[in-house]
């Protein structure tokens, strides 16, 4: 039998600009894979029992107690005895450049062992988070180590922050020549310093965009018709729907979702127990 439950907490004001949100998920099933799909935030997670492990195309997977993801454009594919547990941290490029020193643009389409990039603070928080009792706690135990690792930041040009800022407001595509033309830039010139910060370009981080909010309309309990999803997002038809989430996904929608259905809530809704 399935079981899983997903609940969301904020951390405090001060530390919304680098972390959006922590997300503590307990999923019990059959043994099977996970796909970790892209999107707009860098993935810090750490694990309550066991570890991640992330399928490798030769050889034995990956395994991590916690780990920090970079932005990626393709999926990862996590395998499980069944038993998920742990928490979720979503980053900011400018959460990259605060926690660890680097530029989201470094870690794109990496996997990194968070002991590797924040030291002994790293095994402080798996301590504290396995003893902790509530995801209150856990959420708590999360925000105190982020306030002491945190440092004032190199803030990306300004220039690129808009740009950013502009892409992620919204699923409707913003030309790149548009967004040159606002902060007056070359189209060459956006794209070689965006990527380098990000590590996505402004192309496929608008399609990163897109593809996650439908995604958001798919795992809805209302969930609308494939091609109203499609419109809804900004798709030219439901044809182009399907093979922008085939790109990012490995699968058709209808295909993810049956098979990602212990992992599809939205977490949006739900509230820490006490």
């Amino acid at each position: 039998m399935e079981q899983a439950t997903q609940v969301t907490g904020l951390p405090p004001p001060r530390l919304r600009p680098l972390v959006n949100r922590y997300i503590g998920y307990h999923v019990r099933s059959a043994p099977g894979v996970h796909r970790g799909l892209p999107s707009s935030k860098l993935t810090f997670i750490a694990t309550l029992t066991g570890t991640v492990d992330l399928r490798a195309p030769h050889g034995p997977p990956r395994r991590y107690a916690a780990l920090v993801g970079g932005l990626h454009e393709t999926p990862v594919t996590i395998e499980h005895d069944g038993r998920q547990h742990g928490i979720e941290a979503d980053l900011t490029p400018l959460g990259a450049r605060a926690l660890f020193g680097l530029p989201a643009g470094e870690l794109a389409g990496l996997d990194v062992h968070l002991g590797d990039l924040l030291g002994r603070p790293a095994e402080e928080l798996l301590d504290r988070l396995r003893t902790a009792r509530t995801w209150t706690d856990r959420f708590a135990c999360f925000t105190d180590i982020l306030d002491r690792v945190a440092r004032p930041a190199a803030i990306p040009a300004p220039e690129l922050g808009w740009a950013w800022q502009r892409l992620t407001a919204a699923p409707a595509a913003v030309a790149v020549a548009e967004l040159a033309a606002e902060v007056g830039w070359s189209r060459q010139h956006l794209r070689t310093r965006f990527q380098r910060e990000f590590g996505l370009s402004p192309k496929v981080l608008a399609r990163v965009v897109r593809f996650r909010h439908a995604r958001d309309l798919l795992v809805r309990p209302d969930r609308p018709a494939l091609a109203e999803i499609a419109a809804s997002a900004g798709y030219a038809d439901q044809a182009h729907f399907t093979r922008d989430w085939r790109a990012f996904s490995g699968l058709s929608p209808t295909a993810w979702l049956t098979e990602e259905l212990p992992f599809a809530q939205d977490p949006e809704a739900t509230r820490p127990p006490a």
